[in-house]
């Protein structure tokens, strides 16, 4: 027995896979930039020539 799938039932499940790629790969890096943002926020900033070994 095989089973088929039709090409416009294909298509739809790739478009549905793309389009929930891009919402999660902007959503994650929506969360990455908070993360970065707040650790800049609260990093304790040191001038270059006091750095140890500089």
């Amino acid at each position: 027995m095989t089973t088929y799938i039709f090409f416009d039932e294909a298509l739809y499940m790739l478009v549905k896979a793309f389009l929930m790629s891009v919402v999660l790969l902007i959503g994650t890096s929506g969360i990455g930039l908070a993360v970065i943002e707040t650790i800049e926020k609260s990093a304790v900033r040191v001038h270059p020539k006091r750095l140890p070994g500089g």
